[in-house]
């Protein structure tokens, strides 16, 4: 069986690691940058316990929502969170996302990976939306 298509993604905060944590999991932070470019979370839920589940949705400029949920299968406190990840319009498509945050000097050192994408495509999608989230997550963390 050949291996399902990842992205990892690495990314320096100069926020602590409980801050960046906080920005993933508190419902009321992932609005304030969650989404690609122009992209915005409307409604964002969020129970950032093992088992617990959450929902963003998002809207483009354009009007159009991006819903995307799933179960958060490990959750250490400013160190892990793993979750499942499945848009509304594909559910059968279930990838899953691993972020860690270590302590580097007064910053943070994330680290993104999500694996077991359908397709190439699909990966190469989500490297962009997830570089361009981060830019915003960036610059919610420094304001």
């Amino acid at each position: 069986m050949a291996t399902k298509p990842s992205l990892t993604i690495k990314r320096r905060f100069n926020a602590p690691p409980e801050k960046v944590f906080g920005a993933w999991t508190d419902a009321e932070k992932v609005k304030r940058w969650m989404g690609p470019g122009e992209v915005k979370a409307l409604r964002v839920e969020s129970d950032p316990r093992t088992g617990g589940r959450y929902r963003w949705v998002m809207q483009s400029p354009g009007g159009e929502e991006h819903d995307v949920s799933g179960v958060y299968r490990e959750v250490i406190p400013n160190e892990k969170l793993v979750f499942t990840w499945a848009w509304k319009s594909t559910p059968e498509r279930e990838s899953l996302v691993t972020l860690t945050f270590k302590s580097d000097g007064g910053g943070t050192l994330m680290t993104l990976m999500h694996e077991q994408f359908s397709d190439e495509e699909a990966r190469d999608r989500h490297q962009g939306g997830w570089s361009s989230a981060m830019e915003k997550l960036d610059k919610y963390l420094t304001a």
